[in-house]
């Protein structure tokens, strides 16, 4: 028997994950973390030694478990949460917390363009989606406000360069984990040109940057202190996979345009690879795939499945009781709690910009929920999550779709929210499509197996690995009857309510500077 570790860093937990060269998920240790904690309203900040500990405590864990011989294990990749960043010094200590991928903290003082790209941008319209871009520059914060950290940064790492450092003691990265404010040319797949506009617009030199390998190249070997600390055999090699939304995709089986994968994660996306560069929004690069020279297509919501969190510690108490009382998962019981609501739950809409976006939505958007009447319960509130979701989905497909003239005809689900039955009925019912579920949850790990079997040349190709590694477990098929209903509700209603809504959202802004 060969088998693969996968090491998965997501933001609320990491995995240590062994799959034979079937798929088969072998053995399994997960540890949970703290996303974060804020010291101020907006911030977002995790000590980076707690990613370390986790990922050591679970591999450990895996390995007082699991009955698999070391020996077998031929290779370890990693997949990580994307843009958490790290800045350590000469010695490769942290300097302070990590920035986390959900931090809203933004820069004043925008680095100078210069001229020339002042008035090119001007020229073209886009000064303001510079401006943001250089504002949401983590980077150029720190620069602005933690001046003497920035000053002691000798590397400023992505949360997967920083895990990759620490498991071979080499500053590199993955082309497939550039999802961040960063100088990265997203459709060459390397660090900008010298010349390129972005080593203006962020306060990053060339030597703050880990060298970049493609997906299925190797990383290096596990050294005698990782090995000491992770329980992981020493001098296995470490392959290059890509950040988790990426490696999702392929660990649910998607690797032509015309086959989507739904993450139903704390950021919902719909990803579609493509060998084409193509931006489903405007100015907005596709990122990085795990397929070697490939572009993740990707519409999200940010505050996606994040929003099944919120309702949960918010009005969900009773169910999370029960659930620990009983030994289930909360999911179960919410399912439950809504089956009697109809489809479009009785009227009431909800529009998922609980966290703002730089063009679609633009920064100014907001959350909103309409048709609120006497009749309406908590319930209902909980269904209008779910739809809502679905509807901001299924919008990201159709830019995908114009953009790239393609036409998505299967769709594969995956995240946390997917181990919801009645989630993914809904998403059938309002895309009009059969929706797919892998035979396993964890797909992202699975991606990343994935990437080191064919960088090992245990599986010959991407086409082949994939076939062999990946198949649906349960396929949802849309109701025609609920279909007809969502279908009216999204041309008629949600999809004009941004566009009525988003002058308030801006006077909202104005009035309140928030965010």
């Amino acid at each position: 028997m060969t088998h693969i570790l996968a090491i998965d860093c997501g933001t609320q937990s990491v995995r240590a994950l062994l799959f034979d060269l079937e798929g088969n998920l072998v053995s399994k240790a997960q540890i949970h973390i703290e996303p974060y904690f804020s010291s101020h309203p907006g911030w977002a900040e995790q000590d980076p030694g707690t990613y370390w500990d986790a990922l050591c405590h679970a591999c450990r864990a895996l390995f007082g478990e699991t009955t698999v011989d070391k020996n077998t294990i031929k290779a370890v990749a990693l997949t990580t949460q994307r843009g958490t960043l790290i800045n350590l010094d000469s010695e490769g200590r942290p300097l302070r917390p990590a920035m986390v991928w959900l931090d809203q903290r933004t820069a004043k003082q925008l680095p100078d363009m210069g001229v020339f790209w002042e008035t090119v941008f001007s020229l073209i319209r886009q000064k303001q989606t510079i401006d943001y871009f250089r504002s949401q520059a983590e980077a150029n914060w720190i620069w602005e406000n933690q001046r003497d950290i920035w000053e002691k940064t000798h590397k400023f790492l992505l949360l997967s360069g920083y895990l990759t450092y620490r498991l071979t003691s080499r500053y590199v990265d993955s082309v497939g984990c550039q999802v961040g404010y960063l100088p990265f040319d997203y459709k060459r797949l390397k660090w900008a040109s010298p010349f390129s506009w972005k080593w203006k617009a962020v306060r990053v030199k060339p030597q703050m940057l880990p060298q970049l390998v493609r997906p299925g190249d190797i990383f290096g070997k596990i050294t005698s202190q990782a090995s000491h600390e992770t329980g992981v055999p020493e001098g296995l090699p470490l392959i290059a996979a890509a950040a988790d939304k990426a490696c999702e995709v392929i660990g649910a089986g998607c690797l032509t345009p015309n086959i989507a994968c739904l993450s139903f994660g704390t950021t919902a996306t719909i990803n579609a690879n493509n060998h084409k560069y193509v931006e489903a929004v405007p100015l907005l690069p596709p990122y990085p795939s795990a397929l070697p020279g490939h572009y993740c297509m990707e519409a999200q919501i940010a505050r996606g499945y994040w929003m099944i969190n919120w309702f949960k510690k918010e009005f969900g108490l009773r169910e999370k009781r029960i659930a620990e009382e009983k030994g289930i998962a909360p999911e179960t019981l919410f399912d439950q709690l809504i089956a009697p609501i109809p489809p479009g739950s009785m009227g009431l809409i909800l529009q998922p910009y609980w966290s703002p976006g730089i063009r679609h939505p633009g920064p100014e958007a907001k959350g909103a929920i309409i048709g609120f009447g006497d009749v309406h319960t908590r319930a209902h509130l909980y269904r209008a999550i779910l739809e809502g979701l679905g509807y901001g989905l299924r919008e990201g497909k159709e830019r995908i779709e114009k953009r790239a003239k393609v036409r998505i005809k299967r769709l594969r689900v995956c995240g946390g929210g997917s181990q919801s039955n009645r989630a993914v009925q809904i998403t059938a019912d309002i895309f009009g499509l059969p929706v797919e579920r892998p035979h396993t949850y964890e797909v992202s790990g699975l991606g990343a197996a994935i990437d080191a079997a064919v960088g090992m040349g245990l599986h010959p190709d991407f086409e082949i690995a994939v076939a062999r590694m990946t198949r649906v477990r349960d396929v949802f098929y849309p109701s025609p009857k609920a279909h007809q209903v969502y279908d009216q509700l999204y041309q008629r209603v949600y999809k004009k309510l941004y566009s009525r809504l988003q002058p308030l959202y801006q006077a909202i802004r104005q009035i309140t500077s928030y965010p």
